[in-house]
């Protein structure tokens, strides 16, 4: 069976399928687009992650194309000659899927699914990401903000849903048919469900002030990083915990937090956030904000790079894309190159080192390095600090012991009926307490 399309602009390689058991799983044939500006090594890499996701999303991939084009075609993003050659050797491997490393449009979404009939089914990279975000979503707030993002993903692209209804219009009395009408209550429907979820979701988010108000004095660091980086391996390594690792994109979506204890006998709280991925659907980044919540209230950022990976720079963009998207370009950051055990060659962690000079390397999985990493992590914390005196009166006295355990007590002597306190901590928490002295909480 041939697995080479007539255009000869166009590269296909088969891929292993998969001998799995259980289910039938559903194989997939994957399409990149090669710009003049884009190299074929990079086109390659972007396919091998897309490989990467349809099997996280349950799916076997059983072919690739690569098409050459200038700038993408107004109805099918690949031009139509190429899209009829795309769909007939989908068949032709008996394929279930056919996979678009690029997001569709509506328009393009329609014509090619009309194309491809009923027997498969055609996504774009945006489609396929939500869908791993639904399997993998657990608590009622990534179940919440997974389904706001398909929905307003789903939104624009709902007359597609109706094309078996569209052959019913036509002549006089029947325009505006079943067809339109049942696109419309489905919008209708649509609009509603997105609204309530949003409300939802601003629920969830007054909750999750309402904890994070609880843990506000506490000098906070987040993970963040591409996903598969390790940093829930990091996150388990650091802290003791024993939070889900599995060697899969986007394991888990939910923010995960625990305590670390400094060698210096601090305490800080270090935070797993959600993985990131270049092109994520905007509709995705929308609805996590309250997730990312972690990462925006955070005094340290440690964006976690997998320093085994070719694309590691390409992952550092997308990590600044995604801040920057956030608000958060400017929040006090390091990079940690991760998975020095896997790296073969000095000369590649030589380069690295060149190209993040400040970067910290470490091993979560063998655990090598992270003194130094718990050690930046230390001078961040006492960056964060000042010494002041606090002035307690007589009638908030109650106050005395949450101050010893929180800041460290330099000094107590006593002006008359007040107890003067020269404490030294951090600068939230110092913040705190003056808020309190002074009668403002």
């Amino acid at each position: 069976m041939s697995t080479t399309p007539p255009d000869d602009r166009s590269q296909t390689t088969q891929e292993g399928r998969a001998q799995g058991q259980g289910a039938p799983r559903e194989t997939a044939l994957l399409v990149g687009v090669r710009w003049p500006s884009t190299a074929p090594p990079v086109v390659e890499e972007h396919l091998d992650e897309l490989g990467l996701l349809a099997q996280t999303a349950g799916a076997d991939v059983v072919g690739r194309i690569i098409q050459r084009r200038d700038r993408p075609d107004a109805a099918t993003y690949i031009g139509k000659g190429k899209a009829k050659s795309l769909v007939m050797q989908g068949q032709e491997l008996g394929c279930d899927l056919i996979i678009f490393d690029e997001d569709l449009s509506p328009s393009q979404h329609k014509n090619l699914q009309k194309m491809a009939g009923e027997d498969i089914k055609v996504i774009d990279r945006s489609g396929l990401i939500l869908d791993i975000f639904g399997k993998r979503a657990r608590s009622r707030e990534a179940k919440t903000q997974v389904e706001l993002a398909q929905l307003q993903y789903m939104l624009p692209r709902l007359s597609g849903l109706w094309t078996h209804l569209e052959r019913q219009k036509g002549g006089i009395g029947t325009r505006g048919g079943p067809g339109e009408t049942q696109i419309e209550v489905d919008r209708r429907m649509t609009r509603a469900r997105i609204r309530l979820l949003q409300n939802d979701l601003k629920h969830i988010v007054s909750e999750r002030a309402t904890q994070s108000h609880r843990r506000q004095q506490a000098f906070r660091v987040a993970l963040v990083g591409y996903t598969n980086a390790g940093k829930s391996t990091l996150l388990n390594a650091l802290t003791g915990a024993q939070v889900y690792v599995e060697d899969r994109l986007f394991a888990t979506l939910d923010t995960t937090t625990r305590k670390l204890a400094l060698s210096d006998g601090h305490t800080v709280l270090l935070s797993d956030t959600v993985g990131f991925i270049r092109k994520l659907p905007h509709h995705l980044i929308a609805s996590f904000r309250s997730t990312l919540t972690e990462v925006a209230e955070a005094d340290l950022i440690l964006k976690i790079l997998d320093a085994s990976s070719p694309q590691v720079m390409e992952h550092f963009e997308a990590i600044n894309e995604v801040l920057g998207e956030l608000g958060l370009s400017d929040k006090p950051s390091r990079v940690v190159l991760n998975k020095l055990d896997a790296i073969d060659d000095d000369g590649s962690l030589a380069q690295l080192q060149r190209q993040f000079p400040d970067a910290v390397v470490v091993s979560a999985r063998q655990r090598l390095r992270l003194d130094r990493l718990e050690a930046v992590i230390s001078q961040a914390y006492s960056q964060d600090f000042d010494q002041v005196q606090l002035r307690v009166p007589p009638e908030q006295s109650r106050l005395i012991s949450a101050v010893y355990e929180a800041l460290e007590v330099k000094d107590r002597t006593f002006d008359q009926d007040t107890t003067v306190l020269t404490v030294r901590g951090p600068r939230a928490v110092i913040q705190s307490f003056q808020s309190k002295l002074e009668g403002r909480v």
